[in-house]
């Protein structure tokens, strides 16, 4: 085992492909897989599965790939301090349900930066993606919630695949609306006061049930739904109609603008944002600098802290 092999199957994971792994260190494809085939047969593991849609990380991978990033990671810090070479980017990823304040503490984290290079990813996606990504090591964490209806087979999914829940706070359901919506003067709302008008809901594709829902509270049996993809869009339909959706509460009015709100929508339930990583990948600098500041955003600008879970 050679550390330019342990390198080689790093680039492969934070690629997830083979061929984007190869143009990256400027090696043909061939060579790169043969590099990864003679370090599995090795050590008698396999690392990566193929598959006609491309790679899988597997559970004997993502534990040696654990190791393979801390030597990585460590032997280009002593080369740097001693050869004076130049730094490799920072590397950093997270995959998020639509929250506006995990997007405003990305651009905190950016404000910090402090480093000549970096290679960053944010990406608002679906709930099962956002898992799959984390599993499969695509991300170093993900932000999404449990609560009663989802805790169950989301805690099973999380312990069958190795993932850590952090939670961050506990929140109730809010519905977000126009400031010029005919409830925008209503200290709270019930199910009754919202049936007339459209909700709208983030599209789960083939994974589309109450366990993956980013909106907190089951109204499927609505006569108005409207599917969206991304948050930009539900902002502007929330906006322009009076249309509604359901979510934490938090209003970033630096993202948002000025004319959504939130208003407490009458449910008992609460719900528990979090964070997700992998319990074998021990997170980077900059990760835990991220959490720093998710830490600091949702404690001290956003919610009473009765709510925030220490």
């Amino acid at each position: 085992m050679t550390f330019q092999q342990l390198k080689y199957a790093v680039a492969v994971s934070n690629c997830g492909s083979m061929n984007e792994a190869a143009k990256k260190l400027f090696i043909s494809q061939p060579s790169l897989s043969n590099a990864i085939k003679e370090l599995e047969n090795e050590l008698g593991i396999v690392i990566f599965d193929r598959n006609n849609r491309g790679i899988n990380i597997s559970m004997d991978g993502i534990e040696f790939l654990g190791y393979a990033r801390q030597i990585v990671e460590q032997t280009e810090l002593l080369e740097n301090h001693y050869k004076g070479t130049q730094l490799r980017p920072v590397h950093f990823s997270i995959s998020t349900q639509h929250y506006a304040f995990v997007v405003d503490a990305f651009v905190k984290l950016m404000k910090n930066f402090e480093i000549e290079g970096y290679e960053l990813n944010l990406r608002e996606t679906r709930t099962y993606e956002i898992i799959e990504d984390v599993k499969m090591l695509r991300s170093d964490i993900g932000v999404l919630y449990i609560g009663e209806n989802n805790s169950k087979v989301l805690n099973k999914i999380f312990r069958d695949n190795e993932l850590k829940f952090t939670p961050l706070f506990n929140t109730n359901p809010y519905i977000f609306i126009s400031t010029k919506h005919p409830l925008s003067n209503r200290e709270f709302v019930n199910i009754k006061d919202i049936e007339p008008f459209p909700y709208i809901k983030f599209d789960q594709g083939k994974n589309n049930s109450i366990h993956f829902s980013e909106e907190m509270v089951d109204l499927s049996e609505m006569n108005k739904i409207i599917y969206v993809n991304d948050r930009a869009t539900l902002s502007n339909l929330i906006i322009g109609t009076e249309s509604y959706t359901i979510g934490t509460g938090v209003v970033v009015s630096d993202l948002n603008g000025s004319e959504i709100k939130s208003i407490p929508l009458e449910n008992s339930e609460i719900f528990t944002v979090g964070w997700i990583s992998h319990k074998n990948i021990k997170l980077n600098n900059i990760a835990k600098e991220f959490i720093n500041i998710l830490n600091d955003i949702v404690s001290t600008n956003y919610f009473d802290s009765n709510y925030y879970l220490l």
